[in-house]
């Protein structure tokens, strides 16, 4: 896949640097941002729910589903700057790194609004360049067709699930059944059973086969979900690339928060109040809520919650052998260790 979205990146590049030379800078940011790090999990779901449902390997396959991680590329790039993060896979983020071209060059105005127009332009410009990838990578007209209402489909709801995750912050809303529908379309059906349908549509597979993958994605993805939430408090910086406590910093109202605010006794919720979405927490700070989110037992909740996912998602697997090819159920068993535990 990376060898597809390099191709492509290059002949992007190429026609931006043939409008001005300037612009290298804002290609390169790209190439540097998608082929520098991520682990791939939505096109791989695309092209083994492609495969699982019958459709042979080719180039233009993987070039087709590479498309997702340009779609993802977007996302993160907004997602970052509307979270004010400094870091992304232990690199500046797209908006801090603009904003320290604009201060290093000494350029008239304010950095950080550079960096937060560069950020936005940019994602916009991947979020364009998925949907070209996505339909000039060489597949038959007819399967991109078949696999159109999912792609689109795909972007309308993650991109409803960031204004419900936004909206959560600024009405503090820290109920379970808003951090559960976040966590469906933010990242469940984002993250796996979109991609997955994308793939059954581009094999022209059934109902059924299409219902297996449903059946496998959205637990799968909700568990993907939790234990990123998980690590967003408790992750270790070198592997998700983020400072630590982010997520409290924040303020993101996630199950993992939300069982802790229904389980706190007064003055944990007081410091839960207080402390969550403080950009200014300090690593004491941090240590509060962390110890508050395992004292009033919402880690080992989120924990449960997951390993129920998980299962849920193994039974689904199960299930489906009758219907989808067994060279990819052993591929989806392998992303689901991986996604869940986060063993990359």
């Amino acid at each position: 896949m990376d060898a597809a979205l390099a191709a492509f990146l290059d002949r992007q590049a190429a026609v931006i640097c043939g409008i001005d030379e300037r612009l290298g800078v804002y290609a390169d940011a790209v190439r540097d941002f998608v082929l520098g790090g991520g682990k791939r999990l939505r096109p791989a779901f695309a092209y083994w729910g492609a495969r699982g449902a019958g459709l042979e390997d080719s180039d233009a396959l993987v070039a087709c589903v590479s498309s997702l991680e340009l779609l993802q590329a977007s996302a993160l790039m907004h997602d970052d700057l509307i979270d004010g993060s400094d870091t992304r896979r232990g690199a500046p983020s797209v908006h801090r790194r603009f904003a320290a071209l604009h201060e290093s060059e000494g350029w008239s105005g304010r950095p950080e609004e550079f960096g937060a127009a560069a950020a936005i332009l940019l994602g916009d410009l991947c979020l364009a360049w998925s949907d070209e990838l996505f339909c000039s990578a060489g597949m038959p007209f007819a399967k991109v067709a078949a696999a159109r209402s999912d792609f689109d489909l795909m972007r309308t709801e993650v991109s409803a699930g960031q204004y419900l995750d936004v909206l959560s912050e600024v009405r503090r809303d820290v109920s379970e059944a808003t951090a559960a529908k976040v966590a469906r379309y933010k990242s469940a059906k984002y993250t796996i059973e979109r991609p997955l349908l994308i793939g059954a549509s581009l094999a022209g597979a059934d109902d059924r086969v299409r219902g297996h993958y449903s059946a496998i994605g959205l637990p799968l993805g909700e568990a993907f979900q939790l234990r990123d939430d998980v690590l967003g408090v408790f992750g270790d910086p070198a592997q998700t690339g983020k400072p630590a406590g982010d997520d409290l910093r924040e303020g993101k109202h996630t199950f993992l928060v939300a069982r802790a605010s229904a389980a706190a006794d007064p003055g944990q919720r007081a410091v839960l109040d207080a402390s969550l979405g403080d950009p200014d927490l300090d690593a004491a700070g941090v240590a509060r809520l962390r110890a508050i989110l395992m004292d009033t037992g919402a880690l080992a909740d989120t924990e449960q919650r997951i390993e129920a996912l998980a299962s849920e998602a193994e039974a689904a697997l199960e299930s489906s052998r009758a219907d989808v090819d067994p060279a990819a159920l052993e591929v989806f068993a392998g992303l689901l260790v991986k996604a869940v535990k986060r063993d990359f």
